[in-house]
């Protein structure tokens, strides 16, 4: 194994790491507790919405890990990142942002999510116009991760 291809399977694990095993795992052994926490948004919906989100963290890390359509596993996970941050880490919603309360340890979430989804969003995309276009036009295709050749088209 090359250094560059250790480099980028490292950075893509640390990008993972989150959801695979650790929340993945936590939903799967508190999963009432997780469904009680998404019943805060919909009682009817918890279940389905908890498995839902395992099944993103842990077959979307498989997929950035494994290279396979790994753009759209990514952008997918990043989305999931952006909606867990508005849906969870309501920051305004305490009205103790100011304070030093619950509101601002949530916007500090808040921003990890967001920030953690942009990470996800540079292996969707890349880091040029070209790249967006290039996921856009092939949205299942690999980015190649471990190879020199670059994005598979």
């Amino acid at each position: 194994m090359t250094l560059s291809i250790a480099v980028t399977f490292a950075q893509r694990l640390v990008l993972v790491l989150l959801f695979l095993p650790f929340s993945a795992l936590d939903k799967i052994v508190n999963f009432r507790g997780a469904v009680r926490q998404a019943a805060e948004f919909s009682k009817a919906l918890a279940p389905t919405l908890i498995l839902a989100g395992l099944c993103v963290e842990i077959f979307g890390s498989l997929c950035i890990l494994a290279g396979f359509a790994d753009r759209l596993a990514a952008f997918i996970v990043g989305g999931y990142c952006a909606v867990t941050a508005l849906l969870w880490k309501q920051f305004w919603a305490p009205g103790d942002f100011w304070s030093g309360g619950k509101g601002r340890d949530l916007f500090w979430d808040f921003l990890k999510n967001f920030a953690l989804g942009a990470g996800f969003m540079f292996i969707t995309f890349g880091t040029g116009p070209a790249d967006v276009a290039g996921f856009l036009a092939h949205p299942f295709s690999s980015s190649r991760p471990y190879s020199s050749v670059g994005p598979n088209r």
